[in-house]
């Protein structure tokens, strides 16, 4: 079975969150179907995109599960941004949250620590 995904995420400030949104995800989006969205191919058949929407912002929750958890989380920072939250489950699956201005929260989870 192929899962394709749109995960949609709201802004208020179109122009600001297509700046936050590359340096989180070290790339210009894949396509830019109008004026108010951007599309970011994040695996496979898999997206996340950016609308504004100013009066649904900051209500997403996404969260991206990544093989090479440490490498991503070290380039997010060396694109200037930082963790709102960083956790480490029982299990020892660690997640890593980001906010945009909005609120929205996207999610970096990896594997259990080695």
């Amino acid at each position: 079975m192929t899962v394709d995904l749109f995960a949609g995420i709201p802004v208020s400030d179109y122009a600001a969150a297509l700046v936050w949104y590359e340096r989180l995800l070290g790339a210009p989006p894949a396509f830019i179907p109008n004026d108010v969205e951007a599309v970011w191919e994040v695996a496979e058949h898999r997206f996340l995109y950016v609308e504004l929407l100013p009066e649904h912002a900051g209500h997403a929750r996404h969260t991206l599960f990544v093989e090479d958890f440490e490498t991503r989380i070290a380039q997010i920072a060396e694109r200037g941004l930082e963790p709102a939250n960083q956790e480490t489950y029982e299990n020892g699956v660690r997640k890593t949250t980001y906010s945009d201005a909005d609120g929205n929260e996207i999610g970096l989870g990896g594997g259990p620590v080695e």
